[in-house]
């Protein structure tokens, strides 16, 4: 696992470097591809029950699953990039919101909360807590900023498998869910709405954007439980 999400961290690292109006999400796309190739793993995401691309990217009011295409990035933009890869039958998951240039306030302010909510969550997370515990964290501090959390959108267990057991909202209420035990491997990975919670799938069964057109920004990590507390694979 920790070789997995280290190379998941590196190439956001890689693809960080190359953002800038001008290029396309296709060419974000080819570059996750062949790095991922490259350093011996495979994108997770191709042919992930029908996903055509090796990641995903998220433009201002796309929430999540945004299917990189021919779409040029343009300064303003706010854009996230979300990799998993699949080294030695582990999967390591990260994601997060870049800048292309320089972008308005309400751009700035929506990320910068999304982020500080992921560092809450993690804050959260203890041996023998609950899952609840992580989505109060997030839901507090986001609504207090007068944000949204998206609620049909989850974190979830991770290892030998894409998706696993245990579900990870990102709302909730303290001392509630599952408890969290030592040796689970789980992502945190909050999408915060400026406007509403809502969302709506377009036509390509994968692109959720926000149901007022309102910006929204993510930041995601995949973490591992230990007796003693909480590593942040992906940091």
């Amino acid at each position: 696992m920790r070789r997995s999400c280290r190379l998941a961290k590196s190439t956001l690292g890689m693809i960080e470097k190359e953002i800038k109006a001008g290029i396309t999400t296709d060419h974000i796309n080819e570059l996750v591809h062949q790095f991922t190739l490259d350093n011996g793993a495979l994108p997770a995401t191709l042919n992930y029950h029908g996903y055509p691309k090796s990641c995903c990217t998220s433009l201002n009011e796309v929430v999540c699953h945004g299917i990189p295409s021919e779409r040029v990035l343009e300064e303003g933009d706010i854009i996230n990039v979300d990799v998993t890869c699949i080294l030695d039958g582990f999967y390591g998951d990260t994601n997060k919101t870049f800048f292309v240039g320089e972008v308005s306030k309400e751009a700035r302010r929506v990320t910068e909360i999304a982020y500080h909510c992921l560092e809450l969550g993690i804050a959260a997370v203890k041996p023998y807590g609950h899952i609840g515990d992580i989505g109060h964290a997030i839901q507090v501090y986001a609504h207090d900023q007068g944000c949204s959390v998206v609620e049909q959108f989850v974190g979830h267990g991770i290892s030998r498998k894409f998706h696993e057991e245990p579900q990870v909202p990102h709302f909730g209420r303290p001392g509630q869910g599952q408890v969290i035990l030592p040796g689970m491997f789980f992502t945190i990975e909050p999408m915060i709405n400026l406007g509403r919670k809502g969302v709506r799938i377009l036509r390509d069964n994968w692109t959720a954007v926000t149901i007022d057109g309102q910006l929204s920004a993510q930041f995601e990590h995949t973490l591992y439980v230990s007796p003693e507390g909480v590593e942040v694979l992906t940091a």
